[in-house]
Order: structure tokens, then sequence, then C-alpha cells
């Protein structure tokens, strides 16, 4: 992975920032509902002072009817606050979700390309992060600063209720804070060891086929169980030291509940306090110790929240975003590699090797050679996949790089050796995913030849293909992956092994699709080796070992490889410069 200055890192995780300032206004808002939240709960307990200390003492009926008007539309205009209050926070939390969800999942299929392999867990912890700021975890900081404002009013009825209260509340926070010292390591190593145990999972059920034809379940599965043993025993420790904290907690909120009553009925006897102030300043404990108790409540939720955000900034320093770049001439499919090496990330030995080629608009170049040559990572470095290690790539003069990876990708066709295809329709999957254009869908179609297999589908080109094409054949996949690299009649096309799956006919078919393409003007790059790919071939590359051993005309190259079987020399000769 390429080093990224630090000034770089903290603008890319500003992007996270940035989204949370954002949502500043909100906040305000939310604290502007609390404060009123929490004024109406001073409705009951000064209703209770009231009842004890007027209406007891006067009789007065109309007093108490009066008051229970009163406190009857507090509490209600407080149920219709908290219930805005909760729809805030959930639309601030989908806010949160539709404002980074793209950004995320951009960076996650960059970080595929530079060898990460955990998937789309930016994207969970997205969700972790959003489901906290939605649910009544987040409550807890909008409440917790009005709890002193409810021990001072209890401090206010008597300094020594005051005091209980003040100790209880320490208590609880010092319980809180043993919660956090006893389990956030335990709860980290259960949230990394269950993120490696989904993605050994999510490999296996991908690879569904290998596993069952080659009996490798039974080894997954123990591989699988290990990792998920050490969550599970990670999450349990957690779990039962929680158990153990919250249980305290809980006997010391019950037991201080009653010693308040208690303390005041001792203040009552002895004329210190009345009976409103005894039940009032039990009230008024209780809404003191609420975000507490929230707070032992929602504890690993908001650990959890914290880790996946951590996670999230993280990835953003880690993973370069891509820049904006100036829309640039239409190519035409001059494509050109100059002195191209390429070495995976973490590794120093190159699978490319100085690598100079040229491929002309209407010229079919086959790239052939032994397994293991790099003539896959050549494919992905023509469509821009792989970033060169050294050396360039240029299309029509401009470097492949300096182009904006939209505009590019629409002048690129690619197949690759292992054809993915998305959930959806197969129209939606000729046209990219994209918005479809019904023409081009069927002239893109009939160039690959699969729009004959297409209508014989049960809803034809509007027929749902299954996970990945899982209700498709080998050779339709394959046939659908090369109508999706040719739709929208790209200038450069790069075909990988594109007969691997198919038939004689379906061979006879892909060298008509070539010859058509190269009538049109169209730059192909086609990786294979037999002899109807290299048949449609204008040049020939033979590549070994990540260098070009061989190039030039389909008849020269040939020519040259034959060599050694009739006795006239060396099998490898110097290869001549491209152009």
């Amino acid at each position: 992975m390429p080093v990224v200055d630090k000034n770089v890192k903290r603008r890319r995780s500003g992007e996270l920032d940035k989204a949370f300032a954002d949502l500043r206004g909100g906040v305000v808002v939310l604290a502007i509902f609390s404060f009123a939240i929490n004024m109406l709960l001073l409705a009951s307990p000064l209703y209770m002072l009231q009842v004890y200390d007027r209406v007891l003492v006067s009789g007065r009926v109309e007093t108490l009817v009066m008051l229970t008007l009163l406190v009857g539309t507090a509490l209600l205009c407080l149920g219709l606050l908290d219930t805005v209050r909760a729809n805030l926070m959930v639309r601030m939390g989908g806010w949160l979700n539709a404002r980074l969800g793209p950004m995320l999942l951009a960076t996650s299929v960059r970080a595929k390309l530079l060898g990460d392999t955990s998937g789309g867990q930016s994207l969970r912890d997205l969700s972790q992060v959003q489901t906290f700021v939605a649910s009544q975890g987040l409550t807890m900081f909008l409440d917790a600063p009005w709890s002193p404002i409810f021990l001072l009013l209890i401090w206010l009825l008597h300094p020594l209720l005051g005091m209980l209260a003040v100790g209880a509340t320490v208590l609880l926070l010092g319980l809180s804070l043993l919660n956090e010292l006893l389990t956030r390591n335990l709860t980290l190593s259960a949230t990394t060891a269950g993120i490696v145990t989904q993605m050994h999972a999510d490999t296996a059920i991908r690879n569904a086929e290998v596993v069952r034809s080659m009996g490798m379940l039974p080894a997954l599965t123990e591989r699988w169980s290990s990792g998920n043993q050490q969550a599970l025993d990670a999450t349990r420790t957690a779990a039962e030291r929680g158990a153990l904290v919250v249980g305290l907690s809980k006997f010391l909120r019950f037991f201080v509940q009653s010693a308040i009553l208690g303390t005041g009925a001792y203040l009552l006897l002895s004329g210190q306090a009345s009976g409103g102030a005894m039940i009032a300043s039990s009230i008024l404990l209780g809404r003191a110790l609420a975000p507490v108790e929230q707070a032992m409540g929602s504890w690993r939720n908001f650990v959890a929240a914290r880790a996946a955000y951590g996670r999230l900034k993280a990835r953003l320093e880690q993973i370069p975003q891509e820049p904006e770049r100036i829309r640039l001439p239409e190519p035409y499919g001059n494509l050109a590699l100059n002195r191209v090496s390429y070495a995976p990330p973490g590794s120093r030995a190159p699978i490319l090797d100085n690598v100079t080629m040229r491929v002309m608009p209407g010229e079919a170049v086959a790239v052939i050679g032994p397994s293991a040559g790099g003539k896959s990572t050549l494919c992905r470095v023509l469509t821009g996949v792989a970033i060169p290690t050294s050396g360039e790539v240029r299309l029509d003069g401009s470097e492949l790089f300096h182009w904006d990876a939209a505009q590019l990708g629409t002048h690129i066709g690619y197949l690759p050796q292992d054809v993915e295809l998305f959930p959806g329709t197969v129209r939606e999957n000729i046209a990219r995913m994209g918005e479809a254009d019904d023409a081009k869908v069927i002239r893109a179609a009939m160039l690959s030849h699969a729009h004959e297999f297409i209508q014989a589908l049960p809803q034809g080109y509007d027929t749902p293909i299954g996970d990945g094409g899982s209700r498709l054949s080998g050779g339709q996949r394959q046939l659908i992956g090369l109508a999706r690299a040719v739709y929208g009649d790209p200038c450069v096309i790069v075909l990988d092994e594109p007969n691997a799956s198919l038939d004689q006919a379906g061979e006879a078919a892909l060298g008509a699709a070539i010859n058509r393409l190269k009538a049109d003007g169209v730059a192909l790059v086609i990786v294979g080796h037999r002899p109807s790919t290299i048949a449609c071939a204008d040049r020939v590359v033979f590549l070994r070992n990540g260098r070009i051993e061989m190039q030039g005309t389909r008849d020269e190259v040939l020519q040259r490889m034959r060599q050694p079987m009739a006795g006239k020399g060396p099998v490898i000769q110097p290869a001549r410069p491209a152009g």
C-alpha cells in the first residue's frame, strides 16, 4: 500500500469528522428538547410536593383537581417531546448513513484493489454507529447534564437528603467506570474475533462449490469454530463481569431509593422536612440516577459504536480517495505501456517487470505465455484496476490515472478471468447496473452472441440471474460478461481468457465478435492460448515471469515459437521495442 502523507490522512479522516460536525445543528435541537423534557420531569415531584404539603393540609378538592390537570398536561407534553426527540435521532442516524455510505462503499472497493480482505466491514461499522445514534443510548449523554440540577434540588429540600443522593451518584459513576475497565478490552477482542470469523464464513459460503466438491467443509468449520469460540469466550467473560457490576448497581440504586425514603421519614418525624419533601426527593433521585442507569444498560453498545468509529477513521486514513479529475476529451483507444512494473502491496518481487507495449485502435493484441506469467495482472494494469509500481500507462497520450474514473470506465470494457455478475436482471448486468439503454443492451448482447440464449430464458432480458449469476451456466455467464464489456461501445476492451467456459460454437461466436470490434476501431487486448483466440490477433505478446520475451505480428511470433521444434535455434529472442 502506498505511503500516505499525514496531512492527507488527516484530510481523509476529516470527512468522517465533518459528517459528525454537520450533525451539530441536530444535536443542538436535541439538547433543546432534552432541556424541555427534563424541566417537564419536575412536574411529578412538584405535584407530590403540593399534594402532601398543600392539598392534604387544606383539604381543598378543587386545588387537587387543578394540580392533576396541570401535571397531566405537562406529562402529555413530555411524552410528545420525547417521541419527537426519538424520531429526530432516528433521522440523524439515517442521514449519517446516507452521507457516509457511498463514500465508504467506494473506499471498500478501492481497499479490495489494494489487497484488503475486510469486504463490507466498514459499512457494517457505519451501521453500528448509526444504530447507536438512533437508539436511546444517545439520550444518556443528552440527559446527563441535568443530573446535577436534580441533585441540587434534592439538596435544597434538605442537605442530608442531598448528601445521600450525591454519594449514591458518585458510587454509581464509579461502578460505571469499573464496568468500562473490566469489559473494554474483552469487548474489543470479541468484536475483532467476530469480524475475522465472519470473513471466514463469507469466504466459505462464496466458494460453496469448491468447499462441497473437495470435502473442505470440516476443516473450514473447525477453523471457523476456533475463531468463533474465541469471540464467544471473550463475550461471555465480558458479559459475566458486566452482569456483576450491573447487579451491584441495581442493589445500590434500589437501596438508595429506599434509604432516601427512610431518611425523609426520619426528617419528617423529627420535624425537619415535610411529607412532600420525602416523596419529591425520591422521585428526583430517580431522575438524577437515570442517565447513569442508561449508561450501564447501553454501555456495550456504546463501546461497540466507539470501536466501529475508530475503525472507520482508520480506514479513511489508510485508503486513498479518488481525486476529482478534469473531464478529458473522448479517447480513440490508443493505449501504451512504457516500462511498467508492478509489485503487490507488501511485496518486493514484481509480477510485471519493465513491460513496454502498444495497442492501436482497430488492432487486436493477444497476450500469451505460461501460467503465473503476469497476464492477468497486465489486464488489471491496462484497465486501471492495479496501479503500476513504476512506469506509466497512457490512453491517447494521457496517463491513465489522469482520467476521471467514472469517465474512463465508460470507455473501457473488461472481461476478467472469473466473471462476477451482480444480483439483478440480465438487462441490468449488461448495462453495468446503470440506467439501461435498451438499444445498446440488445446491440451488446447480439455482438457477443448472447441474444439467442437470453431470449430462451424465462423472462428474457428481465430474467433475474440470482446472486453472482448462480442460475446461469459458466458459458452463459461468460457471454453476459462479454456483453457487459462491449456495452456502450468502449474504445478499449480487455478480455482475460474470454473462451475459458465456451464450447466450439461459443468460440466461433467470440471470434466473430472480435473481428466486428476490430472493424469498429476498438483496441483489443486478449489473453488466451487457444488457436481460435490467437487467430483473431494482429499482434502477439509472449509474457513469461512478468517480462515480455517476444512481441510482434502474429505470424512472426508463432514462427519464432516453432523454431525449437524445428531445431532452428533458441526459443526466445529479445523483444523488439513497441510501436
